[in-house]
């Protein structure tokens, strides 16, 4: 059973949108359901000089550390496009660490059988 994250959501020089904070909590528990080492998601919010939105972002946990940024003209896609590539970002730093691992036990099963 995953444990939810911590989900840190600033809103720098602009109005709070509730809505923004309730898909950006809810996309992290659903990041938390698939990589359950995830323990904090913080995501910072601010206008991009007049062009529209700009989105920071972090996702740390056991043996996890990315980070992304996007933007959009509008709040709400911008968040979102922060997150898919956060999920990206996990998805593929977990494949690798996965992968890694079956690819050096097949090469030491290999080797086993040559020998």
């Amino acid at each position: 059973m995953a444990q939810n994250p911590t989900v840190v959501v600033t809103f720098k020089d602009i109005e709070h949108d509730e809505p923004v904070r309730e898909t950006i909590a809810q996309r992290s528990q659903e990041l938390s359901a698939e990589f359950p080492e995830l323990t904090r998601v913080e995501v910072t919010l601010l206008e991009d000089g007049g062009a529209g939105y700009s989105a920071h972002g972090h996702a740390t946990g056991k043996g996890e550390d990315v980070g992304a940024q996007a933007s959009a003209k509008q709040l709400l896609p911008a968040a979102e496009a922060l997150l898919d590539k956060l999920e990206r970002q996990l998805r593929k730093h977990h494949d690798k660490r996965i992968f890694s691992q079956r690819r050096e036990a097949q090469r030491d099963s290999m080797r086993k059988k040559t020998t």
